[in-house]
């Protein structure tokens, strides 16, 4: 029986939870769910331009599973941008970082 996964610590949910290409309708839509933790991943290495072993102090993982996370963040915004998908972030193993 694999183990629990642990919850990743995210600093606040995302105000905007949707995106998606202009002028197509959205019931003809595919879409690419991100989780909460991969766009709090992407937002430590990208918009706060921390060094990998910072972010992952900063979501409670280990160095190993920040990568894992940040990489799926990316295979599903790729798919998403390239394919014409759009992007729905919700759901996750995570909690909300106190203070």
């Amino acid at each position: 029986m694999p183990r629990p996964k642990k919850h990743r610590l995210v600093a606040s949910k995302p105000e905007a939870t949707y995106f998606k290409p202009r002028a197509i309708p959205l019931a003809e839509l595919e879409e690419a769910c991100l989780k909460i933790e991969e766009i709090e991943a992407l937002k430590l290495k990208f918009l706060s331009k921390l060094e990998q072993a910072a972010a992952a102090k900063k979501m409670g993982v280990s160095r190993t599973t920040f990568w894992r996370i940040l990489n799926s963040a990316g295979e599903k915004i790729s798919d998403a941008l390239i394919n014409g998908k759009a992007i729905k972030i919700e759901g996750g193993t995570y909690k909300l970082r106190g203070g």
